[in-house]
């Protein structure tokens, strides 16, 4: 985790009493969340928590949804993201998303990798070819494809194309990674090919995930939030949640009481 001279965590991303509802279900309810940079946050509990949500909003990717309200404050680097004037795709250049289902593009996998900077418009041959092989090799999938980039991506197993996704999202070099159960269909092997590459993208990325698991959230996180219908009930450092928790009903679900 990174800090600062004086030893304390600096903070990536701050929520301040954020509420948010689709009509009349309020699904957050007066989350306060401080996410520190290079370092694994992991969002878990039980579905219908709001921790997608959450991660659609620092996205935002919500903007478009009709009849919903928020209130309260997300700030990255200490500036609003919501704030008028803010640029929404410079936003989701420092901000990626991966999403639970793989979604490969049409075309190969160096096209797939590459998509984003050539659409920002690199053209250099070097560079792009630079960016190829440190994505791939970020997602922990370039030894098993760097020999055939220019074949379908739509050929790669589960497990790769989320791992492409993942590289996809790399090349665009953003700041922030989030990530929504990105091995909910994923096998063991591929599951754990996944989280290795979580520990190594830390030490250069703020990554947020919504894990499938209470046993997956425990491998990977550096901090942990625990969310129960709309409430942030706990949250803490390391392995406190897993271990030590403080609230009862963490300890229930950590447990397997319930959920």
């Amino acid at each position: 985790m990174v800090t600062d001279a004086e030893g304390l965590l600096k903070h990536k991303i701050c929520i301040d009493n954020l509420h948010y509802s689709y009509g009349d279900e309020e699904v957050l309810k007066g989350i306060n969340l401080d996410i520190p940079a290079r370092a694994v946050t992991v969002l878990f509990g039980p579905a219908g928590g709001g921790k997608t949500t959450l991660l659609r909003l620092i996205n935002r990717l919500n903007d478009m949804v009709d009849g919903t309200k928020m209130t309260g404050t997300i700030r990255l680097d200490g500036q609003d993201i919501y704030a008028p004037g803010t640029e929404i795709s410079s936003l989701r250049r420092r901000v990626g998303m991966v999403f639970a289902l793989p979604l490969p593009l049409p075309g190969t996998i160096r096209e797939n990798v590459l998509y984003g900077p050539r659409l920002a418009g690199m053209k250099d041959a070097a560079q792009c070819e630079e960016i190829l092989s440190r994505s791939l090799q970020q997602a922990a999938i370039w030894d098993e494809v760097k020999d055939r980039l220019d074949d379908a991506a739509h050929r790669l197993s589960g497990g790769q194309q989320q791992r492409l996704c993942i590289a996809r999202s790399l090349a665009l070099e953003p700041e922030v990674l989030l990530l929504d159960e990105p091995t909910s269909g994923l096998d063991p092997i591929s599951t754990a090919k996944v989280e290795e590459s979580l520990f190594a993208l830390r030490r250069d990325y703020t990554i947020v995930i919504v894990p499938h698991s209470v046993q997956q959230a425990a491998r990977v996180a550096d901090y942990a939030a625990f969310f129960l219908m709309g409430e942030l009930i706990e949250h803490g450092p390391d392995k406190q949640l897993f271990t030590a928790p403080k609230e009862p009903k963490t300890e229930e679900y950590v447990t397997g009481r319930f959920g």
